[in-house]
């Protein structure tokens, strides 16, 4: 049996990544249930203000989510956040 992945949550080219205010796209897990956005298990991807990107930080320190995927948003362009050399 072939398990389809399914994205709840925002598309790559939905409204919400083209308006002014929306400054970051995270795709993350969800690891409790109560969610309004998706079940415990399920992946979503959401644009996000400033604002709601910080509660989602705050929600992956609690252990809600499990963020997975994070850019920054730069007039509806996706740019992904260089990872660190260790020397």
């Amino acid at each position: 049996m072939v398990r389809q992945f399914t994205m709840r949550g925002h598309d790559l080219l939905a409204v919400e990544r083209f308006q002014d205010g929306t400054r970051h796209m995270v795709e993350f897990e969800v690891l409790k249930d109560g969610s309004l956005l998706a079940l415990r298990g399920e992946t979503a991807r959401l644009f996000l203000s400033e604002d709601s990107y910080q509660r989602a930080l705050r929600s992956a320190a609690l252990g809600e989510i499990r963020i997975t995927r994070h850019a920054l948003v730069v007039e509806g362009h996706l740019i992904r956040p260089k990872k660190k050399r260790r020397h």
